[in-house]
């Protein structure tokens, strides 16, 4: 009897540290029980059996012990020692996602006054309705972490949750929605060169209300692609019955042929209606590609490899935007750049502040970020980079890869993916602080850029494994580097740009000062 006492006891404290493991780095049932199969195929526990170990039914054999011990980089010694930690820890950061800022007095932010204004402001300024309604779009995601379940949903009630889905499947599901499909001719061209950036444009394919898709046939040799024009249709039909108020989908250019449109014209309501259609279109139809639950697994077992999908004829560009909506882990950042640096897609889940955006070229962006380097190379590997971001007195630690690759139009643009790793270390009990501290003055020992201390790099490794992400090891064996969002303010002990530019006074702060002395 005494021993019966023993085993259930010692089955109850194992089970506990398992699931506060688990719950602590975000993980269900089913995403432990995959990492399981991925360490050891054989011996790796159904999902209803980690249920049973957790709630103390079952013990776990030595080799699954062993195995969980890995996932978590624990010491199997550790779950036998029969003392509870506290709560599971609190690992979203203050910076994420990205908040907003008061502004005084409130009164003078009335929708009603905000209606008159914004359009007027959007018109002295230059800046398109789409532009904006980007930005909005942007502050959308950010407040949802990326995650828009009724999209998901609606995607799931077409798709059924069948991964991965040939070329064949989407035009039968097309056909299923009472969809036609025509084929068009056109081949790329070049649009007028009224500012830098792409100028290779291709209309990859249109809506026509109420249920005809017309197709590019040079779409018929990039299957990735032709899939995901295919279901981004098939989003406007479910979610919007065919009604056709939508742009034309294009690569390449310098927007949407709304947005060409109306760049010299009068704000248009319609810019924001069809920049929101275009976004809702685009999740469903990477939701309809890349199901949550069997994409997630999908992921796991490639470590997050941001070029998995091409064996599934998935775009390395949808995979790279899919990870933040599933993955178990919040803190993402994503973004596309056109040379010389301008952005397209743009996600900021984990607060990065961004040193450039989608309304205009800047003269002074930090040039150390890895798209900026990539931007120029001529490399189409994965490339990934441990980064020190200092933004005044705030300092943060992100590990991104990112690679270069060319759009449908056939022009060079860089894709990147990246964490926030200050979450992810807190989370196993380390102080962010002291990580980013130990980088940020070996990288300025180096001029801006040096190897990963090696006690610092052991720690991302942990991080790494623990979150299953294999490219933060790797930016872990490559050297870091201190980056920020302009030049001008830049953090290093050496300046990027040399000497530290003196920043002018204003004449009138001059006058004012003297006088108050």
């Amino acid at each position: 009897m005494a021993a019966d006492k023993g085993i259930r006891r010692k089955a109850h404290f194992v089970g506990t540290k398992i699931r506060s493991l688990r719950k602590r780095n975000g993980l269900t049932l089913e995403d432990l029980s995959v990492r399981c199969l991925q360490v050891d195929a054989k011996a790796g526990p159904s999902v209803s059996y980690l249920s049973m170990i957790e709630n103390g039914r079952r013990v776990p054999s030595e080799t699954l012990l062993k195995i969980i011990a890995e996932i978590f980089q624990k010491d199997v010694s550790w779950f036998m020692d029969e003392s509870l930690e506290s709560d599971a820890i609190e690992v979203t950061p203050a910076n994420a996602p990205v908040a907003g800022m008061p502004f005084e007095p409130g009164f003078l932010f009335q929708e009603t006054l905000l209606q008159t204004a914004i359009p007027e402001l959007l018109s002295q300024t230059g800046t398109t309705g789409r532009q904006f309604a980007h930005l909005l779009i942007r502050a959308q995601q950010e407040a949802n972490q990326n995650r828009f379940p009724d999209l998901e949903r609606a995607a799931e009630s077409v798709g059924h949750k069948v991964f991965p889905l040939q070329v064949d499947d989407v035009l039968d599901l097309a056909e299923h929605v009472g969809l036609k499909v025509r084929w068009f001719d056109k081949p790329a061209f070049d649009e007028p060169a009224v500012s830098e950036g792409p100028r290779r444009t291709i209309i990859r394919s249109f809506f026509e209300a109420p249920d005809t898709i017309y197709l590019n046939k040079a779409l018929q040799d990039m299957p990735a692609r032709l899939k995901f024009d295919i279901a981004n249709h098939i989003g406007h039909r479910v979610l919007h019955d065919g009604d056709g108020a939508r742009s034309p989908q294009l690569s390449g250019g310098r927007g949407s042929s709304r947005e060409l449109a109306t760049r010299m014209n009068s704000i248009d309501a319609k810019d924001v209606l069809y920049a929101w259609r275009d976004f809702e279109c685009t999740y469903f139809a990477a939701a309809l590609l890349a199901p949550k639950t069997p994409f997630r697994q999908f992921l796991a077992k490639k470590a997050y490899a941001i070029d998995a999908g091409e064996a599934i004829q998935l775009t390395t560009a949808l995979t790279m935007r899919r990870m933040p909506s599933v993955s178990p882990y919040p803190h993402w950042h994503y973004f596309d750049a056109y040379p010389p640096g301008r952005l397209r897609a743009v996600y900021r889940g984990n607060g990065i502040p961004l040193p450039w955006g989608n309304l205009t070229d800047l003269t002074d962006p930090c040039r150390n970020w890895a798209v900026f380097k990539l931007l120029k190379a001529r490399s189409t590997k994965p490339s990934s980079q441990i980064s020190v971001l200092r933004n005044g007195d705030d300092s943060r630690l992100y590990c991104c890869q990112s690679i270069r690759s060319l759009d449908a139009a056939g022009n060079p643009y860089v894709l990147c993916v990246g964490i926030d790793l200050s979450p992810a270390l807190a989370a196993q009990d380390i102080d962010p602080r002291e990580t980013i501290d130990a980088i940020e003055k070996a990288c300025n020992r180096g001029g801006g850029d040096a190897p990963v201390p090696t006690e610092a790099r052991k720690q991302l490794e942990t991080v790494g494994r623990i979150l299953n992400i294999g490219w933060v090891a790797e930016g872990a064996h490559e050297d870091a580097t201190i980056i920020c969002p302009r030049s001008h303010n830049c953090p290093r002990d050496n300046h990027c740009l040399g000497e530290v530019p003196i920043k002018p006074r204003s004449q009138i702060d001059e006058i004012r000062a003297s006088l108050l002395n």
